[in-house]
């Protein structure tokens, strides 16, 4: 959640209620539950960490102050190491489709690149357990096990050519200025359009 948060902080400083409505949008329907003191928290612990900072904006009459939020080049520096992270041992899709929400909202990294690197990764994984499952003998429980982990990667990368689909579009349309490099479901609805 943290990098999540520090990702939607790159593209412009942030109240922490947009931030949660961000959010919530990007994820849809698994979005629903997240609390929006579940922000609150990270955005706290993140500026104790140094990698946000805040500042006080005067609200409207009906309205108290309210804390704005920003990067700090700590901030910046761990997004940019986010976004490069290939891992997929444990994928959590979410935080995945969150990466590419993020990236594509603040033109920092071309979501449809962050899926080639996953598929990569995924690919070396795959050849691995399939040369493992290979070395093992006929109907023994560990091959049972190998090639649970091969359905499972493959419905990886079904899912990553799904996700380089719908952002291959958007990611497109954003180049000829046609349209929003962002998920249409991230931010239209939220910024009002």
């Amino acid at each position: 959640m943290q990098d999540a948060v520090l990702a939607m902080l790159a593209k412009e400083p942030s109240h922490g209620y947009h931030l949660h409505a961000r959010l919530r949008r990007s994820l849809g329907p698994l979005g629903e539950s997240m609390n929006r003191g579940q922000i609150y928290v990270t955005l706290t612990r993140l500026e104790r960490a140094g990698l946000v900072a805040s500042a006080r904006e005067d609200g409207l009459p009906e309205r108290p102050e309210r804390k704005v939020y920003a990067l700090t080049p700590a901030g910046q520096q761990r997004v940019a190491t986010w976004l490069a992270e290939v891992g997929w041992p444990k994928p959590d899709l979410a935080e995945f489709h969150l990466k590419l929400a993020a990236a594509a909202a603040a033109r920092l990294a071309d979501p449809v690149e962050l899926v080639a690197a996953q598929r990569r990764e995924l690919l070396r994984r795959l050849r691995e357990v399939q040369q493992a499952a290979l070395a093992e003998p006929a109907g023994s429980g560990a091959g049972l096990l190998l090639e649970g982990v091969v359905l499972r990667l493959r419905a990886d990368l079904r899912w990553l050519d799904a996700c380089e689909h719908a952002w291959s579009g958007a990611w497109l349309k954003a180049g000829s200025g046609a349209g929003s490099a962002e998920d249409p479901t991230v931010e239209d609805e939220v910024e009002g359009g």
